[in-house]
């Protein structure tokens, strides 16, 4: 999806645990134009700016490792990035 003029990115900084969590399971982000190599190419120095789409993706991604009791503690730390990233845009959205 290519972003219009009004939509508004959400900025996110993964910790490295989160960051290697998210690597290993991006296989799952192939669907998502390009959202699969710029998690893989990240480094967890700065903030990287997210649309509500990219949100979509890794939120199904995340609800997926959320199950899993081995990544369920860092999973709940980037869903919580996540949710905090869609009140930002929401919140933007209604200024």
């Amino acid at each position: 999806m290519k972003p219009g003029k009004n939509d508004i990115k959400a900025e996110i900084k993964f910790e490295i645990d989160e960051l290697e969590l998210l690597q290993e399971n991006s296989w799952q982000m192939a669907e998502s134009f390009g959202l699969d190599r710029r998690i893989e190419n990240l480094t967890g120095k700065r903030k990287v700016g997210f649309y509500s789409w990219d949100l979509d993706c890794l939120e199904c991604v995340v609800s997926d490792l959320q199950e899993s009791p081995a990544d369920k503690e860092v999973a709940d730390r980037i869903a919580k990035k996540i949710e905090e990233g869609y009140l930002f845009i929401k919140g933007k959205q209604n200024d």
